[in-house]
């Protein structure tokens, strides 16, 4: 089968698992033999969606479909998260929006993005860009397996144009896949995500890239052609708050490493 832009063969296999002290019987997974490509990471993966095979489905009886991670800064020294299963110890003060189904994409965690700010302001993204249409799989969805946001054009051109206004520095230049980047030190302005019933506003730290020399920033966001990613890079140093039995995912603040 594939992942991302990667071959991969092996075998289908099934025990028990131990997490902690909690046994799940009978846990299907796989293991790999042989990868051809490079988007595969060597450690594997850990599947968190509402797909079967998942590990959230399988262990549905001891965590009632129920987890929550903080992921923690690219830029921290220990680069130590934390992966919270039920609905145990999560958070009590928290802001949700609700999750939306699509039949096409079943195992994707669809939420309604309504609007963005950059700074104070609202940018004026054509409605269309950002609407949940479960017959295409349009929309926006909440992935820790993508590491930079990505916008549909209409949205992210009208994000990005916004952003460049509020630096107001003339020389703009690209780095890779980033068309926003600067050779000197700026300060970016906050970028507020406003879903159903809660917003999001991402400091600084959320939005710049860096390259390895340090001689250029970027801000770290690109265009993807039909679907709205919110990505790893900006949900860190956050507490994230799947609850599936109750439709509904939530953000708060929370320094993860």
């Amino acid at each position: 089968m594939t992942y991302g832009g990667s071959t991969i063969a092996g075998n289908l296999s099934q025990d028990t698992v131990t997490l902690a002290t909690d046994p799940v019987p009978s846990y299907t997974f796989g293991c790999l033999q042989k990868t051809a490509g490079s988007s595969l990471p060597p450690q594997g993966l850990l599947g968190l969606g509402r797909g079967p095979l998942s590990l959230l489905s399988q262990s549905r009886s001891l965590y009632q479909s129920t987890f929550s991670y903080c992921l923690p800064s690219f830029r921290s020294l220990n680069f130590s998260g934390s992966l919270k299963l039920g609905p145990k110890g999560q958070p009590l003060r928290i802001k949700y929006t609700p999750l939306l189904k699509n039949p096409r994409r079943p195992s994707l965690y669809y939420v309604n993005l309504v609007a963005i700010r950059v700074g104070r302001k609202v940018v004026d993204i054509p409605p269309n860009a950002l609407a949940f249409n479960p017959s295409t799989g349009a929309g926006t969805i909440i992935d820790s397996g993508t590491v930079f946001t990505r916008l549909v054009p209409p949205a992210y051109e009208a994000v990005r144009n916004a952003f460049r206004r509020r630096v107001r520095v003339a020389n703009v230049t690209s780095l890779g896949g980033f068309d926003t980047c600067y050779t000197v030190p700026i300060i970016a302005p906050t970028i507020t995500l406003m879903f159903s019933d809660m917003n999001v506003t991402l400091p600084q730290e959320n939005l710049l890239i860096h390259s390895t020399a340090g001689s250029i920033t970027c801000l770290a966001m690109s265009s993807a052609p039909a679907l709205n990613v919110i990505a790893n890079m900006q949900q860190q140093n956050h507490r994230v708050l799947f609850d599936v039995p109750n439709s509904r995912v939530g953000f708060a603040r929370e320094q993860c490493s």
